[in-house]
């Protein structure tokens, strides 16, 4: 392991999850899901190193990567973001192309040194094609036992650094990428909705209306307020992920990360993203399929129904 890989792992501050990350870099596909600001992208960069360190190739799959390639293409100017938000057209057309991305990668790269990450917030509709039970050819490679989808799943206490770590370096990032995530108001807001959904489930439990020490306080439609809950968080991913391998992975140590940047990497880097062509022909197939905006509109609101 070369010094600048070495540097880069704060993992092994916490023993039990370090095992589970290196275990996963003996995987041909690992797909990490969850809001944004769960430690999502640390888990990818910890893996990618470990993975990079155990000699593997490793290729790199990122919503926030691949999607902008949809909003430049010609096609995908008609759809800007909205507040910060993208266009409905551009998530629905983004989870058109991965999966005939994944079947792409897979024909291409059947060597056992190759590693496929991937970062996958499913909500909102962000590649929540992924998830979903569909006769085509991804499936099978879907729901292989080589592939696994990992739900970052930070406790309060560690969800509540994050958010104040988030608030920090949007003013002082250590990398230009940082300034581009989602801000501390915006990662409560789209907690509230999962707690909704989990209501509209009936996946709530008791403690979700309750607040817990180091879990900042959220207000949901209705003016109740509602803290962070794992347990709540963890029950609606994994009825997401029901039709796929699946586990949870707790992050209950803070780990040492005031002087890395998640998006700091010292190994070589494979990045699985479209074409300017590619994006043009699926924003079109939408387009196609969805004449009516409304429904569209309606669809990706409803992402977490696989």
């Amino acid at each position: 392991m070369s010094d600048a890989v070495a540097a880069r792992l704060v993992v092994h501050a916490d023993r039990r999850l370090a095992e589970r990350v290196r275990d996963l870099a003996g995987q041909r596909m690992v797909f990490f899901a969850g809001l944004p600001g769960t430690g999502k992208s640390l888990l990818v960069h910890q893996l990618v190193h470990l993975a990079g360190a155990a000699g593997r190739t490793v290729h790199l799959l990122q919503w926030d990567v691949a999607r902008p390639v949809f909003e430049a293409s010609p096609a995908g100017q008609r759809y800007p973001l909205a507040d910060g938000v993208t266009h409905a057209v551009i998530r629905r057309a983004a989870g058109l192309w991965v999966r005939a991305a994944l079947v792409q990668w897979n024909a291409r790269h059947r060597q056992p040194e190759h590693l496929l990450v991937g970062e996958t917030p499913f909500v909102g509709h962000r590649f929540i094609d992924l998830a979903r039970r569909i006769d085509d050819d991804a499936e099978a490679i879907l729901t292989a036992s080589s592939c696994r989808f990992v739900i970052a799943l930070p406790s309060r206490e560690v969800r509540g650094f994050l958010e104040a770590r988030r608030e920090r370096r949007a003013v002082r990032p250590l990398h230009p990428r940082e300034r581009e995530d989602a801000p501390p108001h915006v990662l409560r807001d789209l907690w509230a909705n999962l707690a909704e959904i989990a209501r509209g489930l009936e996946l709530s439990a008791s403690a979700a209306v309750t607040t817990g020490s180091g879990s900042p306080p959220v207000r949901v439609v209705g003016g109740e307020t509602v803290p962070y809950d794992p347990v709540v968080y963890a029950r609606v991913y994994e009825r997401v992920l029901r039709h796929r391998n699946a586990e949870c992975l707790a992050l209950d140590v803070i780990l040492p990360t005031e002087q890395l940047s998640v998006y700091d990497f010292a190994v070589a880097l494979h990045d699985l993203t479209p074409t300017e062509a590619e994006a043009e022909t699926f924003i079109r197939e939408i387009e196609r399929r969805y004449a009516d905006p409304a429904a569209l509109e309606g669809e990706v609101a409803r992402w977490w129904e696989t």
